[in-house]
């Protein structure tokens, strides 16, 4: 299994990764929001922002699209935390919320979303997000005004 290293160039997200290792304790083996994934993850993003990749393949993949996260956003807290288990299929939805702020400019920034993730054999094997791009246009000041 792949190992993530250099887990401070994720700090930004940490508020982030703590929720989704709440919400799939007891669901989904390990420790930190990286060991939670299978190696050959898939995440689809079905909802999201212009030019931020459609589909990423692999645990690894995952890491290097998110390293760079706390160049742009730092969050400050997740919350709202609601898990939605069908123990038959393996999925696993997870809704909740994000606030945090924008690095080049300080601005506010929050966000609401929904994940569904598919357990098999105790780790994530796919995941598909939605969250309101809105959000994140109003956020970075984008498209600018």
């Amino acid at each position: 299994m792949t190992t993530i290293t250099d887990l401070e160039d994720f700090k930004a997200l940490d508020p982030f990764f703590r929720i989704i290792e709440k919400g799939l304790d007891g669901i989904a083996d390990g420790g930190h929001f990286f060991d939670l994934l299978a190696e050959d993850v898939i995440f689809d993003y079905i909802i999201t922002i212009p030019d931020y990749p459609r589909h990423v393949e692999g645990r690894k993949a995952v890491a290097e699209l998110y390293r760079p996260y706390g160049t742009m956003i730092v969050l400050d807290r997740c919350y709202d935390l609601a898990i939605h288990h069908d123990t038959r299929t393996g999925v696993v939805v997870l809704e909740y919320a994000s606030e945090g702020r924008v690095v080049a400019t300080g601005a506010p920034h929050a966000n609401r979303y929904i994940s569904v993730l598919t357990i098999s054999d105790g780790k994530v094997t796919r995941w598909r997000d939605h969250l309101d791009p809105v959000a994140v246009f109003d956020a970075l000041g984008w498209p600018s005004r």
